[in-house]
């Protein structure tokens, strides 16, 4: 079972804590999937507009959260 299955496993426990944890523990995990695509996908050449319209969010969200900040290597794993 992948570590995603795991906390997504444990974000439905009827124990706050546990639950609770495991979301936090997710969303760390999905800033990190986050920042690797959108470093994917820059690298591809996508404009902001792209990468924006593909989040669902505003193309000013996305380069105030992601520009300027040091590109991240290919793999999502820390």
């Amino acid at each position: 079972m992948s570590q995603a299955t795991e906390l997504a496993a444990a974000a439905g426990s009827t124990d706050p804590r546990v639950g609770l944890r495991a979301v936090r523990a997710l969303r760390r995990l999905l800033e990190r999937l986050e920042v690797v695509q959108v470093d994917n996908a820059r690298r591809q050449g996508w404009s902001w507009q792209e990468i924006a319209d593909a989040l669902e969010v505003s193309r000013q969200a996305v380069h105030k959260k992601h520009a300027g900040r040091p590109a991240v290597g290919s793999s999502w794993e820390a």
